[in-house]
Parts: C-alpha cells; structure tokens; sequence
C-alpha cells in the first residue's frame, strides 16, 4: 500500500463514522435503535440484509475453497443462501415484520415469552448471545488477516483498528447507521468487485476467457460438489442457511421488522436473494481462476490468494478500494449482529434478571443500548485474538462447524413457532429440541468425532444437530401439544394483515413500543 491506497482507506473510515453520526438524529427511542422504528425502505433494507449476511471470510476462508476446488464455493455457501431467502420471503419475512408491528416489540425474541414461555426465550437468547460472539470474533481475525497482509500491523492492531470504527458508528446510529453505511459499503464493493472482474479478465483473455478458461483449471474446479463440500453438506447447509439468513441468528429478523409493511418485507427478502443468486458470481470468479493468474508464495496459504491476487493485478488507489471492500463487508455484518445482540440482551435478558431494567424510561433503555452495543463488540474482538488457538481451531472451522452447527438448535423454535402447522410445538418441544441438539453438536464434534479415524464427516457435524432439533421440535408438539388460545391468537396475528378487533393484537391491546415500554407482548399476556 502506498499512500494513495491509505487515503482511501482513511476516507471509507471516515464516510463510516460520519454516517453514523447523521443517523444519531434519526434515533429518539430504542425502537429507532433496534427496528428504525418501521421506517426503512424495502430496497434499504433488501440490500442492507444482503450485506449483513457475509464478511471479509468470504475473501480468506471461501477463497481458499475457492482456489482449491472452484465453483463448489458458489454451489455449497451463496446458492443455497439464496435459495433459503427466496423460500423465507413468503415464509418468514412477512411475518417477522407483524412481530413488530402487530406485537410491538423491537426484539425479534421479545414474542417468545408469549409463544413459548420465560424458560425458552431466556434459554435462546443466552445460547445465542454466546455464539454470536465467537462468530463474530471470526469476522474480525479475518479482516484482520487482511490488514495485516497489505500493510503488516499485526492481528491485535487490524481487529482493534476495524472494531473501533465500527463501535462508533453503529452505537451512535443503531439500526439507521448500519444500513446506511451498507448501502454505502454496497456500492463501494460493487466498484471494486467489478474492478477486480475487469483485471482478471485482462489478465486472461479478455471476455472470452469466461466461457474459455475451464478446460485450463483442474478437473475439480467444475464440479458443483467436491471432496468434503458434498451433496448431503449442500442439502445440510439449504436448510441451515434457510432458518440462518431469516433470521434464526436475528440480525436478519431485524431487516425485516425494521421495513413498514409485511409486504415491504417480503420485497425485500427478494431483492435480497437476487443478489445472493448473482453478485457473488462477480465476487468468485476471480477467486476460481486465480490458480491460472498467481501462484502461492512459500509461507502463504491459498486463503491469502484473494489478496494475493488484488496486490499483483490491482494499480494503486484501486488496491486501497479492494480492501476497502473487505472491510465493508465485515464491518456490515459485525455492527448488525452488535446491533441485534444488543437488542436481545437489553430486551429480553436484562429485564427478566431485574426488575429495575423494566422501568427504565426512554433515555436509560437508549443509553443501556448503546453500552450493551459496546459491550457485545469488545468481547467478540477479544475472542477474535483466540481464534487461531486449538480450542476454537481456524476461521472456517468456526465460521461452517461452530456457527452451522449450533445455529439449528437455537433457530428452529424461534423460527418455526412463527408458523401455523407448528401451533401445537410449545414450551416442551422448544426446550427439549434446542437442548438435544446442543447436546448431539457436542458429541458429533467431540466424543464420537475423536473416537473415529479420520473423523465425523463435516456435513454430518453440521446437518445432524439441526435433524436432531427438527425432528424433537414437531414429534414433540404432536406427543404433547401445548396450544392454548393465548398462543394461537398470537400466530393468528402473526399470520395475516387483518388487524380487526379479533386479532390477537386487538385482543391484547399492546402498548405502542415507546419509552417505557419494557415488557411488550409479554407482559400484557402476564
């Protein structure tokens, strides 16, 4: 890097941070904070659940996949994304949006205590807070890696430098800021995507080389699935990714309740699908012919070939947007998950541990917000020094094992007690599959995996927790039904647009989420 690249480098800190500040006049109450008060345009929030869904992994770990074994990383990550949130625009996104506009809450866990009951929302919300920040401790020694390839400050450096920005913006702006700063982070990465398509294309042959240069690539690099990445990891990964990106790990959910209208929402699942059907296509190709434009130096990986490849085809200036790129996208999905973290610890944990949090008036919830922000990032950039240890292994052991793993145990109830056919799936069902499938993620991993040569497979590590989770939650719910009318009139409203005097939201007669209201749904049920 010289000092062409820095300055653009500066300069995307810079437009961060002072979006965020402009979005502080948009924030009055917590409801802004968390939801932006149901205000947000479908295409804002299409395209801030897109770039909320991945980071800078996608340049070291899925680049590695990549380089290694071709289009199989399209084909076993962003495919089925995009497949999953199609599905989801009809089947959740609708939904989760009269969460917040029927139920008046601005977690998406707050309508548990109502759905299920104390036990399970508590038993989620912890279980979730905790891998949500070894996950994004990932995120961050990821872009850190990058950091540190182009310019050499160390890993410590590159997740306090890339933490620090992003703690100012998304806890000054909340949800405003964080999708602001991903529109703006979505045209910068679209630049440099395309830039990066236009290099390695020169680089080639030209155009042709994108229906020319397959012969030319390993046999493997055609195969949509290969080695490890498997038919039976591609179908785990659909259904994981599916309850995952809406909103099984509650960022997403965010994007969905933060639009005006159930049909807003749905519009915006679709634009964001689109996106994950075509802009990684952009992103990957450069990624699966780099074997053809650099080889690996001695002391590097193929996990450092995007980079690799940037520093060898990119002219200063450039090479600054590229990275700038990389931090994008990072810092989009570590300031959503903060955000979502936050709302669930200050909405759903801290008022069930004190009574005093529930009469917090609008300035202390804002203020708790803001801290509990703060507080969830420091902790995932102290677990992002650790990722690299044995206990936690490398980034993409945490990114598809740990995270894909333990995702279907926590996201199956909150996901399916939105649905009707699930109504008799109670407090029992919810509990017991979110606790078997932790406990099966752990024997797969761990007392089984260790006892046979070579391994669990991977798919098995990841699909069989989810299967267990699944499978407990609706044999469950048909062995023990617990639907009481309270509940049922709860998915009545979640189920459909009529607001008539009926509906559980009428029924309930809810408070507007505003200053004090702590205990939303739940508490006018109790």
């Amino acid at each position: 890097m010289n000092s062409l690249d820095w300055a653009v480098v500066i300069g995307y800190f810079g437009i961060m941070v002072a979006i965020g500040l402009w979005s502080h006049k948009r924030v009055d109450n917590v409801s802004d904070f968390f939801t932006a008060g149901g205000k947000m345009p479908w295409w804002l929030s299409g395209i801030s659940h897109h770039m909320s869904g991945y980071s800078a992994v996608m340049f070291t770990a899925y680049a590695a996949i990549a380089y290694d074994y071709g289009i199989t990383s399209y084909v076993t990550w962003s495919f089925p994304i995009a497949i999953g949130v199609a599905l989801g625009s009809k089947l959740f996104a609708p939904r989760l949006n009269r969460v917040r506009s029927k139920l008046r809450v601005a977690s998406p866990l707050e309508y548990l205590k109502s759905r299920y009951n104390l036990s399970t929302q508590q038993a989620l919300a912890w279980s979730g807070v905790l891998l949500k920040i070894v996950d994004v401790g990932a995120k961050w020694a990821a872009i850190a890696t990058l950091l540190s390839f182009f310019t050499g400050v160390s890993l410590n450096q590159g997740i306090l430098i890339t933490g620090a920005v992003t703690a100012v913006y998304c806890t000054v702006g909340g949800l405003w800021a964080d999708a602001l700063t991903e529109l703006g982070q979505f045209v910068i990465q679209l630049v440099a995507g395309v830039a990066m398509l236009i290099a390695v294309l020169h680089d080639l042959s030209g155009i042709s080389t994108l229906w020319n240069v397959w012969d030319d690539l390993p046999a493997t690099h055609h195969h949509p699935t290969v080695d490890k990445y498997t038919l039976t990891f591609l179908l785990a990964y659909l259904f994981i990714k599916t309850f995952e990106y809406n909103g099984g790990m509650w960022n997403q959910a965010q994007r969905y309740m933060a639009t005006d209208s159930a049909g807003s929402a749905e519009r915006s699942a679709r634009l964001s699908a689109l996106l994950w059907f075509f802009w990684p296509l952009v992103l990957f190709f450069p990624m699966w012919v780099a074997p053809l434009v650099i080889d690996i130096p001695k002391g590097h990986t193929s996990a450092d070939s995007y980079a690799l490849m940037a520093e060898h085809l990119m002219p200063h200036g450039l090479l600054g947007l590229i990275i700038v790129g990389f931090f994008s996208h990072t810092m989009a999905m570590c300031s959503s998950d903060a955000n979502a973290i936050a709302a669930v610890v200050t909405r759903d944990i801290m008022p069930a541990v004190s009574r005093r949090v529930r009469a917090w008036d609008t300035r202390a919830g804002l203020i708790a917000a803001r801290w509990t922000t703060l507080l969830f990032l420091g902790l995932s950039m102290a677990i992002a020094t650790q990722v690299n240890s044995s206990f936690f292994g490398d980034i993409i052991t945490v990114v598809i094992k740990w995270v894909a793993g333990l995702m279907g145990p926590i996201a199956i109830p909150l996901m399916l007690g939105l649905l009707r056919p699930f109504r008799k799936s109670g407090p029992t069902a919810a509990l017991v599959s979110w606790g078997l499938g932790l406990f099966a993620f752990y024997l797969v991993n761990y007392p089984i995996n260790d006892s046979i040569d070579g391994g669990v497979n991977l798919e098995y590590q990841v699909s069989i927790p989810l299967a267990v989770s699944l499978v407990l939650y609706i044999v469950i719910g048909y062995i023990k039904p617990e639907d009481t009318p309270e509940r049922d009139a709860i998915l009545d409203s979640l189920n459909s647009d009529d607001d008539g005097p009926g509906s559980a939201s009428a029924a309930l007669s809810v408070p507007k989420q505003g200053a004090t209201d702590r205990s939303s749904v739940a508490g006018a049920l109790d």
